[in-house]
């Protein structure tokens, strides 16, 4: 600790860590969704993840960060506009006195807010323009993910009634998935779908993804401490435990199911434990976090097949593994709460505390769930109405590679030569951007 600043060197050392490692997450994720979508679309659902990067890192830092995280206004809805303006007062200490500056802390929420946006790409795969996904990212985080994270993070009704939350449940995953399924309604489903079997074209880049994902959720969990400390210990070894618990969960399902278990169930239950576990982290024993593993891995893999029954086509299962895998671990708080864990957490039903965090909890992912989905599902259509959010027909079966981006991720023999070809000179002259 330094005397005359008193900034605590130690966190503040593991939160740059813990930013970096949290910041790998997004192209992890877009390996991991790259590979599920087909080969004619694997830069386009690459470049949908990297633009988030672009866009929310220049939001969070001009204004979001303090709509988040700024005091209080609007009765807890959201943040002060101008209190962190500009990442104005980045240099004083972070409120919660672990002495981090704030510009750390703004840095470290930033790549929350780039993944969340992210993640709901893989429910609207194969079918999305890339310029109005632009403005549906931009006015998404304004209206929908910067009041949110106030609403539980930053002070705002949702952390006043004492629901928990500790890295993402209902901000992050609850958060993504109900935007997909609104989106996803929005756009209709893919050509061909569910008839038409669309393949992985690469298994092994979402095996590459999920490994990475699974390396940086070390720091989105156990950084969102906000401090090197017992509690943070707590949060990285149930993230290890309970992703680990899914992805046998989800492999016994397929087995018992299908008759075999598959290399693409064992990267999507790993991501469903990732996610179960992400609210409940620092808030149950190691044991519960298996249990919550366990249950996510199963409820999910069993969730894939909801979309055929609804006939909603959530391309790479965002509902499945993210909406349902985050209402499991907000819930699991109010079933298996700790506050021998963590005292700054509530005990659970099964620990003494009766019904009392369950319904906080409840309360907490159906105003999430529900704020997003109608907000989500307005703003997709008013951009639906003045740009359009789908390309053509011609474009989805050609791809939106060649088409939005004039690139090819697979070019196998071509000649070489710096030479437009044919293909790429007709797709410039008719880009569905």
């Amino acid at each position: 600790m330094d005397p005359t600043t008193h900034v605590n060197w130690g966190n503040t050392a593991w939160m740059l860590t813990a930013t970096a490692l949290v910041l790998l997450m997004t192209p992890g994720l877009a390996f991991f969704y790259g590979g599920m979508v087909r080969a004619k679309n694997v830069l386009a659902m690459l470049m949908q993840n990297f633009i988030c990067m672009g866009i929310v890192s220049v939001l969070w830092v001009i204004d979001l960060f303090s709509i988040a995280f700024g005091p209080d206004t609007l009765g807890g809805f959201i943040g002060d506009a101008a209190r962190y303006f500009g990442l104005h007062h980045g240099a004083d200490l972070w409120s919660t006195g672990n002495g981090v500056p704030t510009t750390i802390i703004a840095a470290f929420q930033i790549t929350f807010a780039i993944i969340t946006a992210a993640l709901i790409t893989g429910a609207v795969a194969d079918r999305l323009k890339f310029a109005p996904f632009i403005v549906f990212v931009t006015a998404w985080s304004i209206l929908v993910y910067a009041p949110i994270a106030h609403w539980v993070w930053g002070g705002g009704w949702l952390a006043q009634h004492s629901v928990e939350d500790f890295a993402g449940g209902t901000v992050v995953h609850i958060n993504a998935g109900a935007a997909g399924v609104a989106l996803t309604l929005v756009l209709g489903r893919r050509i061909g779908w569910p008839n038409e079997r669309m393949r992985p074209h690469n298994v092994p880049f979402v095996l590459l993804g999920a490994g990475l994902l699974w390396f940086g959720w070390l720091g989105f969990n156990a950084g969102s401490e906000l401090a090197a400390d017992q509690v943070a210990g707590y949060a990285l070894v149930n993230t290890i435990v309970a992703t680990a618990a899914a992805m046998l969960g989800w492999l016994v399902v397929e087995r018992i199911r299908d008759g075999h278990p598959t290399t693409l169930g064992a990267a999507s239950g790993l991501v469903a434990g990732l996610v179960a576990i992400t609210p409940a982290c620092a808030f149950v024993s190691p044991l519960g976090a298996i249990v919550v593993g366990a249950a996510a891995g199963v409820l999910c893999a069993l969730a894939v097949s909801l979309k055929f029954k609804a006939r909603i086509d959530d391309s790479l299962d965002v509902f499945a593994v993210h909406l349902i895998g985050g209402v499991v671990g907000a819930l699991s708080i109010g079933f298996l709460g700790d506050s021998a864990i963590n005292s700054a957490g509530h005990d659970g039903l099964f620990y003494g505390g009766g019904f009392l965090q369950l319904g906080r909890q409840a309360m907490g992912v159906f105003s999430v769930l529900a704020y997003d989905f109608v907000v989500t599902f307005l703003i997709a259509k008013a951009i639906d109405k003045v740009m359009g959010l789908r390309v053509s027909r011609d474009v989805e079966l050609e791809g939106l590679d060649i088409n939005l981006h004039a690139e090819s991720a697979y070019d196998f023999g071509a000649p070489a030569t710096h030479a437009t070809t044919p293909v790429v000179a007709a797709a410039r002259t008719k880009v569905d951007a």
